[in-house]
């Protein structure tokens, strides 16, 4: 797959940017972000220092062989991704080095992942740029530009393999959240949150995967206890015992093959005699479905984060929903690099990420929660939902599905 992208997915990306040389440092264990998504699955970390270098040697896109060549200034091979370009015993100075090779190559332009902007895209520690900047002499010192969105685009971009897979993997993590909301794992007036918690943990690493974030549920019950937007991503609740008539809430995502999910989805306890959940229940998700509908409704390539939130919170508004959006990139990192939407506690928009424009062949976590007032428990709630989507060149659509029915969990008869 890494292959597959640095043969298809790079070289779009820089030509788009105009970027003719890309050069990623990074000493081993203190890994950029970047460099680490251009490691072979064999090596799990960098090894002593390595300089990755990506030149677009000028030829066609079109054909088999890529126009970028992919060197390492390094004492080994990448593998078979990254061919070796410097030979210690001929030349000592790992830096010279790459200095020779800068000068052999004559870029137009030398990309450096640094980013006031963009975390992901700012790994260049301060000490491999102090030393890198001292080797390469004024004149080739004004050359360095920022690699930012070159960064971002080679982090947002799904290539048409990985997404032959994507859906699969947001499956998986399907059926472990309906397990999970099941009568096999949450028994009523025994279970506890963390109890539901760390049973999604060891299953995980039964599965042999991995979480990428710790696990949350939280309950919403007919009590005094009123939602806070704040507690709900700051602190976590109590642990709690779950009870017949409770509205779960559970906040879950796997890592497989260096692609995260991140779902959100509720169940409801019943209490006996019952063997359906509370229609002011079911009407509160299906405020929330609408509002998933507004919201993806607006994606449109080249419009920015910021003008899709507005967009959609107007129309949610003007239609009785109270919403809030908070939609993130999702692929190689959870809360991923690209177009930001919203953010809990920024519904007006998001200075920076919110500003960067939609892209073609992107994954976007749809996280938003809608509130409604219930009086039959005299207060108002939320329906947190979280589902994995993917934007191609004409439209936004769930990878696999989203939730329109509420987990029904069993308690004893």
């Amino acid at each position: 797959m890494l292959d597959d992208r640095l043969n298809t997915v790079l070289p779009e990306l820089m030509r788009r940017e105009k970027i003719d040389m890309w050069i990623l440092i990074s000493r081993e264990y203190n890994e950029d972000p970047v460099l680490k998504t251009m490691l072979p699955a064999n090596w799990l970390s960098a090894r002593r220092r390595t300089i990755l270098v990506l030149y677009d040697n000028g030829q066609p896109l079109s054909g088999s062989k890529s126009p970028i060549e992919r060197l390492a200034v390094a004492r080994y091979n990448v593998d078979s991704l990254f061919q070796k370009a410097w030979d210690k015993e001929q030349q000592p100075s790992q830096w010279q080095s790459l200095v020779d090779l800068i000068k052999q190559k004559n870029p137009h332009k030398i990309a450096l992942n640094k980013s006031a902007q963009v975390a992901l895209a700012d790994g260049l520690t301060a000490t491999e740029y102090e030393e890198l900047s001292a080797a390469l002499g004024e004149e080739l010192r004004g050359k360095i530009i920022s690699a930012e969105p070159l960064a971002v685009g080679w982090l947002e971009t799904r290539s048409a393999l990985e997404m032959s897979m994507y859906p699969d993997i947001v499956k998986l993590s399907h059926d472990i959240v309906a397990e999970t909301l099941s009568a096999k794992v949450v028994i009523p007036n025994v279970s506890t949150t963390e109890d539901v918690v760390w049973w999604l943990r060891e299953k995980v690493a039964e599965l042999k995967l991995q979480t990428w974030f710790h696990p949350t549920v939280s309950i919403q019950r007919a009590n005094a206890e009123q939602f806070d937007q704040v507690s709900a991503f700051s602190r976590r609740q109590q642990d709690n015992t779950i009870l017949p008539g409770d509205l779960l809430h559970l906040d879950f995502g796997i890592s497989y093959l260096r692609l995260n999910t991140d779902q959100q989805q509720h169940a409801y306890v019943l209490k006996a005699g019952e063997n359906d959940a509370p229609s002011f229940l079911k009407e509160a998700l299906a405020k929330a479905n609408r509002l998933q509908d507004i919201f993806m409704a607006n994606f449109a390539i080249g419009r920015t984060g910021n003008e899709v939130l507005k967009m959609s919170r107007e129309q949610a508004i003007a239609e009785g929903i109270k919403p809030s959006i908070y939609t993130h990139p999702i692929g190689f990192h959870g809360h991923a690099a690209g177009t930001t939407l919203g953010m809990w506690d920024s519904q007006g928009g998001v200075p920076g990420s919110g500003d960067y424009p939609l892209h073609a062949n992107t994954a976007y976590s749809i996280e938003l929660n809608a509130a409604s007032f219930i009086p039959e428990w005299g207060k108002e709630i939320r329906i947190m939902l979280e589902e994995e989507a993917f934007l191609d060149e004409r439209q936004v659509s769930f990878m696999d599905g989203r939730q329109t029915v509420l987990h029904l969990i069993a308690s004893e008869k």
